[in-house]
C-alpha cells in the first residue's frame, strides 16, 4: 500500500472517529443541558415564571436579535451587557439590600465588612442550591430572591421599553428605544434571562459547579473557575508543545522535492472560458458589491460604541439599529466570501474536468438569482423583525432567529440549504469526468469533491435546532455550522483549490500536491472536528466538553505554527518564470492568508481557546480580534486569491489586468486590518480582561469599562484601519469595474 493510499485511509477514519465522538458528545448535551421548569415559584407560592414564559421569551430575544445585541452564556456582541451577567449582578445587588434592611436596618453599602461578608454568604448559600425538582419540575425559590428577582424584572421591563429615566442607558447600551414594545413580551423576556441567569449559578445536581461550569466569574456569588477548569488547560498547553514539536520534527525529515521544470509560458493563456465559467464571473461581482456593503455597515455597527443610538449626531438608530447593523455585518461577512468560494466551485469543476455539462450556464445563472434573492430577502426579513412588525412565530420563520451566523429566518436558511444543494448538483455534474478518469491529481480532485459535499450538506446542521430548542443544544447545532462548515470544510476546499491550480500552473507536481493536501487536511482535521467544542464550555454543557475542547483547541493550533513554510513556498513561485507575475497578487493574497493563519486564527485564536483564557475573557473584544484576524484574514484574503485566479481565466484581454490597483488592494486590506486589530480590538479586550479579574465578568461589559475614556480612545483609533481598510474595498470594486468594461469596449472592438 503507498503512502498516498494509506494516509486517505487515515483522513476518512479520523472523520469517522471524530464525528463519533461529536455526536456522542451532542448526546450527553441533549441529557445533562439545564433543565427548563414547568414553573419557578416562591415558597409562598407565588408564581413568577412558567414554561410558556420562559419558551416564549426565548423566542422574544430571537425576534430582537438574539445574539445581536448584548450576549447570552457569553455568545453575541459587545457592547450591551452579556444578559446572565447583568442578571446575576443586579439580582444580588438587589437581594443583598433586601437582606441588610431585614437584619440590620440598613443599606448594604453602609454596613462594615464583616457585616457584609455574611449576608454575600447567605447568598452563596442559598443561590446555588438546586432546588428543581425533577418530578414535579418546579423550581422553588425564597420570598427574599423572589423580591430580589421582582426588582430585576422592573428594571428590564422599562429598560426594554420607552422608560425615561434610563435613556442614557440605552444609548451606552446601543439599544433603541422601545426595542421590545408590547410589555407582554417584556415580561416573557425577563422569564428567558433568569432561566439563563438560574443555569450559570445553580450548581449540578450532586456537583460543586453550575450547569455553565461557574461562568461568569463572579466571586461574590461564588462562580469561580472550577479544578477541571484549571487542569485541562494546563494540559492543553502540554499538548500543544507536544505537536507543535512533533510536526517540526515531521517538516525538518521530509524530503523537499526540487520545483519542477517551469513551463516557457502560461499553460492557461490560450485555455477559452466556456459559457458557464462566463457566467461566473456575476458571482464575484455581486461577492464585491456585498463587501463594500458589509465595510459600511461595520464602521456604522463600530461607531455605535461610541454614540449608542446616533451616527455623528444623526439619529440613525431609529431606522437601522445596532443589533440590526451588526447582524447585516456579521451575515454578509458569510455571504460574500462564500458566494466567491461557490463561483470558484462552479469555475474550477469545468477547468478540471474540461467538461461542460449541457443546461449548466442555465443552471449557473438560475443558482444566482435564487442566492441573491436570499440574501436580500434574509436582509429584508430581519429589518421586519428587529422593528417588532411579526409576530414571533411569523419571525422565527422569515425574519429573525436571534442565533450569530444563522441570523436569517428559518425559511431563508431553508432556501439556502436548497440552494447549496443544487451548487453541488451543478459542481458534480461539471467535475465527474475527473473523478472517474484515472490521472495523477485525483486524490486532490476526490478531496476538493468532499469538501463540495461537506459544504453541500453541513449547512443543514443548522436546521436541527428549533424555536423551543434548549439552549445548550442549540448552541451546540449553531456551532457544527460556524466552526464545521464555515471553518472547517471551506479550508479544506479551499487549500484543494489553490494546488490544483498550482499543479495546472505546473508550479507544483502532482504527486508532491497530492501528499501536501491529504497530509495538511489530516492535521487540520485532528484537531479542527473536535476543536469545534471550545465554544461550548460555557454553554450549559458537561465537563467532558471541557476536557475534549481543551485538548482538541490545542491540536488547532500544531499546523498553523509553521504556516510560515506555506507562505514561503508560495512566494518562491513569484521568482520562477516570468509569466507568472501574471498572478502575482492572487500569490500574495495566498501568502497573506498563511499570515493570518498564524495570527489572526493560530495566535489570537489560541489566547482564548484555553479553558481558563476563555472563562475570563469569553465575549469581551479579545473574541472580536481573533474574529476579525481569522475570519477576513484568512478566509477573506484567500477568497480575493480565488476570485483573481478565476478572473485571469474569465478575462478575455488579460493585457487589460491593472497590476497596480491590486497592489494598492493588497496593501490597504493587510494594513488595515493589522491597524483595527493592533490599536483598537486587541487593546480594548485587555482592558476588559483586567476589568474581569478585578470586579467579575459584569463589569467588563459595563458601561463604565465599555465608556470609560480610554477605552472610547482606543476605538477612535480604529478608525485609521477602518478607513484604510474600506480604502481597499473601493480600489478592489474599482479593479473590478475597469476590468469588466475594458474587456467589453475591447471585445466591441
Amino acid at each position: 500500500m503507498s503512502k498516498l493510499k494509506a494516509s486517505v485511509i487515515v483522513l476518512f477514519a479520523i472523520c469517522f472517529i471524530s464525528f463519533a465522538v461529536l455526536l456522542s458528545l451532542g448526546s450527553e448535551i441533549y441529557q445533562e443541558a439545564p433543565p427548563i421548569p414547568s414553573k419557578v415559584v416562591t415558597t409562598s407560592g407565588k408564581v413568577i415564571f412558567t414554561k410558556k414564559d420562559i419558551e416564549q421569551g426565548e423566542l422574544v430575544w430571537r425576534s430582537m436579535g438574539g445574539h445581536e445585541l448584548g450576549s447570552v452564556w457569553g455568545h453575541g456582541s459587545y457592547v450591551a451587557p452579556d444578559w446572565t451577567a447583568d442578571w446575576l449582578h443586579r439580582e444580588n445587588q438587589a437581594w443583598l439590600n433586601i437582606l441588610a434592611k431585614q437584619q440590620f436596618g440598613q443599606l448594604y453599602a453602609t454596613l462594615a465588612n464583616p457585616k457584609q461578608a455574611f449576608l454575600q454568604q447567605q447568598i452563596r448559600d442559598e443561590i446555588r442550591q438546586n432546588s428543581f425538582n425533577p418530578t414535579t419540575k418546579v423550581i422553588t425559590i425564597s420570598n427574599d430572591r423572589g423580591l430580589a428577582i421582582d426588582e430585576v424584572i422592573a428594571h428590564n421591563i422599562k429598560l426594554f421599553g420607552n422608560d425615561k429615566s434610563l435613556d442614557k442607558l440605552r444609548q451606552d447600551y446601543a439599544m433603541k428605544n422601545n426595542t421590545i414594545p408590547s410589555r407582554e413580551h417584556r415580561e416573557e423576556l425577563n422569564a428567558f434571562l433568569f432561566w439563563g441567569a438560574w443555569a450559570a449559578v445553580t450548581n449540578r445536581p450532586n456537583e460543586n459547579y453550575s450547569y455553565t461550569n461557574n461562568w461568569p466569574y463572579d466571586p461574590s456569588i461564588g462562580n469561580i473557575p472550577t479544578s477541571d477548569n484549571i487542569v485541562w488547560s494546563v494540559l492543553s498547553l502540554v499538548v500543544l508543545l507536544m505537536g507543535i514539536g512533533g510536526l517540526a520534527w515531521y517538516q525538518a525529515a521530509l524530503r523537499h522535492d526540487p520545483l519542477p521544470a517551469i513551463p516557457s509560458q502560461d499553460p492557461l493563456i490560450n485555455i477559452k472560458p466556456t459559457p458557464s465559467q462566463k457566467a461566473v464571473g456575476k458571482y464575484f461581482i455581486t461577492a464585491i458589491a456585498l463587501f463594500l456593503l458589509q465595510i459600511v455597515l461595520g464602521g456604522i455597527t463600530a461607531h455605535y460604541s461610541v454614540e449608542g443610538q446616533d451616527f455623528y449626531g444623526i439619529p440613525l438608530a431609529k431606522i437601522l439599529p445596532y443589533s440590526l447593523t451588526r447582524t447585516w455585518h456579521t451575515q454578509l461577512a458569510v455571504f460574500w466570501i462564500a458566494t466567491i468560494w461557490l463561483g470558484t466551485g462552479l469555475y474550477i469543476a469545468t477547468s478540471l474536468s474540461k467538461h461542460e455539462p449541457k443546461y449548466q450556464r442555465l443552471g449557473v445563472n438560475v443558482l444566482w438569482v435564487v442566492l441573491v434573492f436570499i440574501v436580500f430577502g434574509s436582509m429584508a426579513g430581519e429589518w421586519f423583525a428587529i422593528q417588532q412588525y411579526f409576530n414571533l412565530d411569523t419571525s422565527f420563520l422569515i425574519g429573525h432567529q436571534g442565533m450569530e451566523y444563522i441570523d436569517l429566518g428559518r425559511v431563508w436558511q431553508i432556501l439556502l440549504f436548497i440552494g447549496l444543494l443544487v451548487w453541488l448538483a451543478l459542481v458534480t455534474a461539471a467535475i465527474y469526468p475527473s473523478l472517474v478518469k484515472n490521472s495523477n491529481d485525483r486524490p486532490v480532485i476526490l478531496v476538493l469533491y468532499s469538501s463540495c459535499v461537506a459544504i453541500g450538506l453541513f449547512y443543514g446542521a443548522g436546521l436541527l435546532q428549533g424555536k423551543h430548542t434548549n439552549l445548550a443544544m442549540a448552541e451546540y447545532w449553531r456551532w457544527w455550522v460556524v466552526h464545521l462548515w464555515v471553518e472547517g470544510f471551506f479550508e479544506t476546499f479551499a487549500t484543494s483549490v489553490i494546488a490544483l491550480m498550482f499543479v495546472r500552473l505546473g508550479l507544483v507536481r502532482a504527486k508532491t500536491a497530492n501528499s501536501a493536501v491529504v497530509f495538511t487536511t489530516i492535521i487540520f482535521l485532528t484537531g479542527g472536528l473536535l476543536g469545534t467544542l471550545h465554544h461550548l464550555y460555557f454553554a450549559g454543557t458537561p465537563t467532558s466538553i471541557v476536557a475534549w475542547g481543551a485538548i482538541f483547541s490545542a491540536l488547532e493550533v500544531v499546523p498553523l505554527a509553521l504556516i510560515g513554510f506555506e507562505a514561503v513556498e508560495s512566494y518562491r513561485y513569484l521568482k520562477t518564470t516570468p509569466w507568472i507575475h501574471n498572478y502575482h497578487w492572487a500569490i500574495m493574497f495566498f501568502v497573506a492568508t498563511a499570515f493570518w493563519n498564524l495570527v489572526g486564527a493560530g495566535i489570537l485564536g489560541f489566547l482564548i481557546n484555553p479553558p481558563i483564557s476563555l472563562y475570563y475573557i469569553q465575549g469581551l473584544n479579545t473574541t472580536a480580534a481573533h474574529a476579525h484576524g481569522s475570519f477576513m484574514g484568512v478566509y477573506g484574503m484567500l477568497g480575493i486569491g480565488l476570485m483573481l485566479i478565476c478572473l485571469r481565466g474569465i478575462s478575455s484581454k488579460r493585457k487589460l489586468w491593472s497590476e497596480k490597483l491590486l497592489k494598492y488592494v493588497f496593501w490597504t486590506l493587510n494594513l488595515g486590518l493589522g491597524a483595527m486589530l493592533v490599536f483598537s480590538l486587541l487593546p480594548v479586550g485587555i482592558v476588559q480582561f483586567f476589568a474581569v479579574i478585578n470586579h467579575g465578568y459584569w463589569y467588563a461589559r459595563s458601561p463604565e469599562v465599555i465608556h470609560s475614556e480610554l477605552v472610547q480612545h482606543l476605538v477612535w483609533a480604529r478608525m485609521p484601519g477602518d478607513l484604510l481598510f474600506s480604502l481597499g474595498g473601493i480600489i478592489l470594486a474599482l479593479f473590478l469595474v475597469k476590468l469588466i468594461f475594458q474587456n467589453k469596449v475591447a471585445d466591441v472592438r
